[in-house]
């Protein structure tokens, strides 16, 4: 599943995470932020994990800057789609 800011991919799994962010996002600073925004947004949308589900959350260049509530919103909207959220 694609976003303006992440790209989902979700597999039938054990419920692991991963959280990925290139060298477009920006230098070592801004990719450690993504992904840890990353992390939080997912804490807040799925607090129990996704169950039964892999998930991999790709940061896009257009998470700088992004504001958490947006973030949020669209990791749900993804996860629905995906048919992964709990």
């Amino acid at each position: 599943m694609h976003g303006r800011r992440m790209v989902l991919f979700v597999t039938p799994g054990s419920g692991e995470v991963a959280y990925v962010a290139g060298r477009k996002v920006g230098g070592a600073v801004e990719r450690n932020r993504a992904r840890r925004i990353l992390r939080a947004a997912l804490h807040e949308v799925a607090p129990r994990g996704v169950v039964d589900h892999d998930v991999v959350l790709v940061a896009r260049e257009d998470i700088r800057g992004a504001r958490s509530g947006e973030l949020i919103e669209e990791m749900g909207e993804l996860l629905e789609q995906a048919g992964a959220r709990t």
